[in-house]
C-alpha cells in the first residue's frame, strides 16, 4: 500500500505470498471496523487451514483405541495380531481399515488420548500368601532379638548367573570420545570360560558382605559352603563367642525351603562350627525384599557396569571393589569346586538331622542344632 502501484507484485515476489492472499490482507486493513481483539495477532481466519483428519473421520478415534487397547496382542481377529504397536503399524492396520492417516497423525492421538511410550514394570509378585505380613514381622523379630544378643544375622542368595567373556555387560563407564570397547554381538557361552554363579552372604548387622563366585553347579552344597568360607573368613572374627547363626533367605532356589540337601549341608556346617542355626525363609513371590538383593547385590552391579567380565578373575576384583558411603566392604573369591547336580537325599539322612521346627509356619521357620556327641 506505500508503495503504490506494482507493490503487490514487489511484496509477493519478496516473500512469496501469492498475490490474491496479499489481496485480501488490504481490503482486511482497509476495512472501516478492526478486527476483533480475540483475532489480533492471528495469521488466518479462524477456521483456517486444512482440517484434521480426525475431525473428518468420525471412526477414526474410536477404531484406533480398539487397535491400541490391551487386549490386541494375540487376539487373533486383530489387524496387528502379534505385531508390535508401533506408530508406523497401527498407521498401517488403519489404512488397511480405510482411514487416510500418516504415522505423525497417529503419534499425535496417542498422547492427545493419554497413551505413551512405557516399558515394562516389575510389580506382580503372583498370588500373595495370606501370613506373608505376618512372616516378615517375624524375620524381624528374629532378626532384632539375635541383634541384641550380639549373635550374627546373614541375608543368603545367589546373584544371576553372568556369562564369562567379552560380553555386553549393561550400563556405561567413562572412556576416551568415540572409543567404546568393542564385545562380542551374541550371547553365546564359550566353553573354556563358561559362566559365574555369584552367591553373596550379607551381613545385616556389619553391613559387610561375602560373594563365592562358583564355576559349577548352584546347589545347596555349593550355597553352605559360600555361608562356611564367609564364616571362616569374616563371621567368626567378628563373632568370636557366637553360638548362634540366624539366615534369611528366599524360599527357592539353592537354599530353598523344600530343598533336602540345603538342610543336611546346614547339619554338617553346625556340626563343624558348633552353632546353631536358625533359617527364615520370606514368603512366596517375595525375593526381591531380601535384603541382600538391595543393601548388596545392587551396589554390586552399579560397580561393573559397563565392564564385560572377561574373567573369573575380572569378576572376583569387581566384585571386590564394591564400595558405598554407608561403610558397605565386600570380599569375594573363586570356588573352583566341582558341585554335581541332581544328588538325591534319602528319608534316613533327614531323619538323622537335629531340625526343630518353629510354631509359626515349621515349613520356613526352623533351628538346625549340632548333632549329640553320640549322634
Amino acid at each position: 500500500m506505500s508503495v503504490g502501484h506494482g507493490g503487490v507484485s514487489l511484496v509477493s515476489r519478496v516473500t512469496g505470498v501469492s498475490r490474491p492472499a496479499i489481496g485480501r490482507g488490504i481490503a482486511e486493513l482497509k476495512a472501516p471496523e478492526p478486527p476483533e481483539p480475540s483475532q489480533q495477532g492471528r495469521i488466518r481466519r479462524p477456521g483456517g487451514g486444512r482440517k484434521r483428519r480426525d475431525t473428518e473421520d468420525a471412526t477414526l478415534i474410536q477404531d484406533l483405541e480398539n487397535l491400541v487397547g490391551p487386549t490386541t496382542r494375540g487376539d487373533p481377529e486383530s489387524p496387528l495380531r502379534w505385531t508390535g504397536k508401533s506408530v508406523r503399524a497401527l498407521a498401517a492396520a488403519l489404512q488397511e481399515q480405510g482411514h487416510r492417516v500418516s504415522h505423525t497423525l497417529v503419534a499425535a492421538l496417542l498422547h492427545e488420548l493419554g497413551y505413551s511410550l512405557q516399558g515394562n514394570k516389575k510389580t506382580l509378585e503372583g498370588a500373595s500368601h495370606p501370613d506373608r505380613d505376618a512372616q516378615f514381622m517375624h524375620i524381624n523379630e528374629q532378626v532384632q532379638g539375635f541383634q541384641e544378643e550380639g549373635q550374627p544375622a546373614i541375608s543368603v542368595d545367589t546373584k544371576k548367573k553372568e556369562l564369562v567373556g567379552d560380553f555386553k555387560n549393561g550400563g556405561r563407564t567413562w572412556r576416551p570420545k568415540g572409543q567404546p570397547e568393542e564385545v562380542r554381538v551374541h550371547d553365546f557361552v564359550i566353553p573354556e570360560l563358561g559362566r559365574a554363579a555369584p552367591y553373596g552372604v550379607y551381613d545385616i548387622v556389619q553391613n559387610v558382605g561375602w560373594v563365592s563366585v562358583g564355576v559349577d553347579h548352584d546347589t545347596a552344597a555349593f550355597a553352605v559352603e559360600s555361608i562356611r568360607r564367609w564364616w571362616q573368613t569374616m563371621g567368626k572374627p567378628l563373632y568370636k563367642d557366637a553360638k548362634r547363626l540366624l539366615i534369611t533367605a528366599d524360599g527357592g532356589g539353592s537354599n530353598g525351603s523344600r530343598v533336602r540337601l540345603w538342610k543336611v549341608e546346614l547339619q554338617r556346617f553346625a556340626d563343624e562350627t558348633g552353632l546353631e542355626v536358625s533359617v527364615c525363609h520370606l514368603p512366596p513371590g517375595t525375593s526381591k525384599w531380601n535384603k541382600i538383593e538391595h543393601k548388596m547385590f545392587s551396589f554390586i552391579t552399579m560397580n561393573w557396569r559397563g565392564k564385560p567380565l572377561v574373567s573369573h578373575e575380572v569378576i572376583v576384583q569387581l566384585i571386590a571393589a564394591t564400595k558405598t558411603k554407608m561403610g558397605l566392604r565386600v570380599q569375594c573369591a573363586l570356588d573352583t569346586t566341582q558341585y554335581p547336580a541332581g544328588i538325591k537325599v534319602a528319608d534316613a539322612d533327614m531323619a538323622k538331622l537335629n531340625l526343630r521346627r518353629s510354631d509359626f509356619h515349621g515349613e520356613w521357620n526352623y533351628t538346625i542344632a549340632p548333632a549329640a556327641p553320640d549322634a
